[in-house]
């Protein structure tokens, strides 16, 4: 990769040979070294990642959070640039990042991560979706937050980069919802490992206040259909969530 930028892309991945080349392409022109922590995957992913000039590093999976930390402590670059595999770069951000690392006025900078979502660009569902994903390496970046709401945190100042990341989220509705009990599974056991408990106000509640966010205090009725998907799913990653805990207490007793 012949690129005069001191970036490091960090990339977590199993089983992505339909997102992960797309994503790759979007930063080979200005990132010094790609960073691919593949966890064993079975298709082409480590093939195409190698293709694109990418370093792989194949470990067990660890979950979200400590797989992604093993990721950025492989990065050697002054700035590393944090992506998952379904995300592009696209052209006004990637100019954003230049001039932002040939400045370095910050030591972690904000963007915004935009879905396509069943065929359409979303212009109001998950908006804002702020990500801290550009940061220096000299700022201490670890990731944090619980499986799979995974959050880079950062020591120091932030700024906010132009332009989109755009998120090409599931491959189809039935993907979607399948990720979806899969993340609230996931989830739900990392209350329970954090000590959170199970509570039947947060059951009742949230998934409607989850509900209501999402399509009428966001916007997201302005997408119509798409927009309708997007909330009622909200509605039940929640209360799959809580029900998930609740079965994972009862069957401890």
């Amino acid at each position: 990769m012949s690129s005069n930028l001191p970036l490091s892309v960090s990339i977590i991945s199993f089983n992505e040979e339909d997102n992960i080349g797309r994503t790759l392409e979007s930063v080979m022109g200005f990132a010094h070294e790609i960073i691919v922590v593949d966890s064993h995957s079975t298709d082409k992913t480590v093939e195409i990642a190698e293709a694109f000039g990418a370093k792989v590093y194949d470990e067990d999976w660890k979950g979200h959070v400590k797989q992604k930390n093993s990721a950025i402590e492989k990065c050697t670059q002054e700035w590393i640039l944090s992506l998952d595999c379904d995300e592009v770069v696209t052209p006004e951000l990637e100019n954003s990042i230049r001039e932002t690392v040939a400045s370095g006025e910050k030591d972690g900078y904000i963007m915004n991560r935009r879905t396509f979502y069943a065929g359409k660009m979303l212009a109001h569902s998950w908006q804002p979706d702020n990500k801290l994903r550009l940061v220096k390496r000299s700022a201490n970046p670890r990731w944090g937050g619980y499986d799979p709401h995974d959050v880079l945190e950062i020591e120091g100042t932030k700024g906010k980069l132009n332009g989109d990341l755009i998120h090409y989220s599931y491959r189809d509705i039935n993907d979607h919802f399948q990720r979806l009990l899969k993340y609230a599974k996931t989830a739900a056991m990392s209350y329970h490992k954090n000590g959170r408990r199970f509570s039947m106000f947060r059951l009742i509640f949230n998934p409607p206040a989850a509900f209501i966010k999402k399509y009428i205090i966001r916007g997201g009725f302005l997408d119509g259909f798409h927009g309708l998907l997007v909330a009622v799913s909200s509605f039940i990653y929640v209360f799959l969530k809580y029900v998930f805990l609740w079965e994972i207490e009862r069957n401890e007793g």
